[in-house]
């Protein structure tokens, strides 16, 4: 099953592509779904869809035409799915701490939970290969980047610090019982969290997988908007997904009459300049500016022919390997492509066996391979926008 995610800043129109995308794919006799992971759905508008039809589903996907779903999950039905015992210890938390009782309901639904549920749903497609392409239409770029990051730190929860965690709540609970009334959660919680954990095995090796998984920034010939699009490339990249194209919405006709859309058009040249500098080689996809709203299926495949014409839209575009781990004349050498980065942008360390990265204020902790774990980085070198950390001998213990 192929996944694609549309992914960039708010109001590009990621949504208007993805559904494009999925109609076209359709079109060309594929069983596809289109899935919102933005909280504030609006993938049913763009098909001009009757908004109750969603709001009954039950967040279920939804049959829009011949070959094509869409699905808008509802994050309250995901809650009493998966997320029972962790959402009902969370209410009554809030709730003894004072909060009405309906708004410690609603705000016992923490960030991370949309994601994923989401999540849950991308694994058991794959799993089942219910459906030949998947694409997953993506919320603005941090919580983008919370999605895609969620695999890997719910893995380091697990691994580090549940298991104690979990113990230490057992041996406290009849303790605490005697001196306060603020309940500790019960081991139903954690079994909830870990039943959850076994559900989503294996769906970060298909996030990575670049023959599996492909991304697609969704980017406006606007400076604001290209800069967003250059921090997405590199936070994606950081989390070892394959980028394949980028789509440029909302490109000006060249026979423009009007004044102002000429002098909109003048500004658009320069900054699609900026963009092929950027992004090359990277293919660049180009949607035109429509004076009508792209609503509806008819308005959506005549977008999606515009973008793609005869390329395949399933097709991988561009590939990529996004980080690589190599042993040449015998040093141990990590490789990561990292655009859009500067010498001084970067710090490194290695904690035990793993190495972290950190650029600004995010941060990437990679576990490494037996072979690098005991050893420690000698030196790192930024050329021609790939990362080279070359690592020595024997790690000296702390």
């Amino acid at each position: 099953m192929r996944i694609l995610l549309f992914a960039g800043k708010g109001g590009v129109g990621k949504t208007s592509v993805a559904a494009a995308t999925g109609v076209l794919l359709a079109e060309r006799g594929l069983k596809t779904l289109v899935m919102s992971l933005d909280p504030a759905h609006s993938l049913s508008d763009a098909f001009d869809l009757d908004r109750r039809l969603m709001d009954v589903n039950r967040g279920h996907p939804v049959e829009v035409a011949e070959r094509l779903w869409i699905q808008e999950l509802d994050v309250h039905e995901e809650i009493q799915k998966h997320w029972g015992e962790v959402h009902r210890y969370l209410s009554l938390l809030l709730n003894i701490s004072g909060l009405d009782q309906v708004l410690a309901e609603e705000l016992a639904v923490l960030p991370g939970m949309e994601e994923v549920s989401a999540l849950l749903y991308v694994n058991r497609y794959a799993r089942d290969k219910t459906y030949d392409v998947l694409i997953l239409d993506c919320a603005p770029t941090a919580e983008s980047i919370r999605f895609v990051s969620v695999p890997k730190a719910l893995e380091w929860y697990m691994e580090k610090i549940f298991r104690v965690e979990r113990n230490l709540f057992r041996m406290a609970r009849p303790v605490v019982h005697r001196f306060s009334d603020v309940p500790l959660p019960e081991d139903a919680y954690f079994a909830s969290i870990e039943r959850l954990f076994q559900r989503l095995r294996g769906v970060d090796a298909i996030l990575t997988d670049t023959q599996t998984t492909s991304v697609r920034l969704v980017t406006n010939l606007e400076k604001m908007v290209i800069r967003e699009t250059q921090r997405s490339f590199m936070f994606f990249s950081l989390h070892q997904l394959g980028i394949d194209a980028i789509v440029i919405n909302r490109v000006l006709s060249e026979d423009s009459r009007d004044p102002f859309l000429k002098a909109l058009l003048k500004q658009q040249h320069a900054y699609l300049k900026l963009v092929t500098t950027a992004f090359q080689p990277i293919p660049l996809l180009k949607a035109p500016y429509y004076e009508r709203e792209t609503l509806g299926y008819e308005r959506l495949k005549t977008l999606g022919q515009a973008i793609y014409g005869e390329t395949p839209p399933h097709q991988i575009l561009y590939r990529h390997q996004p980080i690589s781990f190599l042993a040449e004349n015998g040093c141990h050498m990590v490789r990561l492509h990292f655009p859009f980065v500067s010498r001084e942008e970067l710090a490194l360390s290695k904690v035990g066996d793993e190495l972290i990265i950190r650029m600004g204020a995010f941060k990437k902790n990679l576990v490494l391979p037996r072979a690098f774990a005991k050893l420690h980085p000698e030196k790192a070198r930024l050329e021609h926008e790939t990362l080279t950390i070359t690592f020595g001998g024997a790690h000296e213990p702390a």
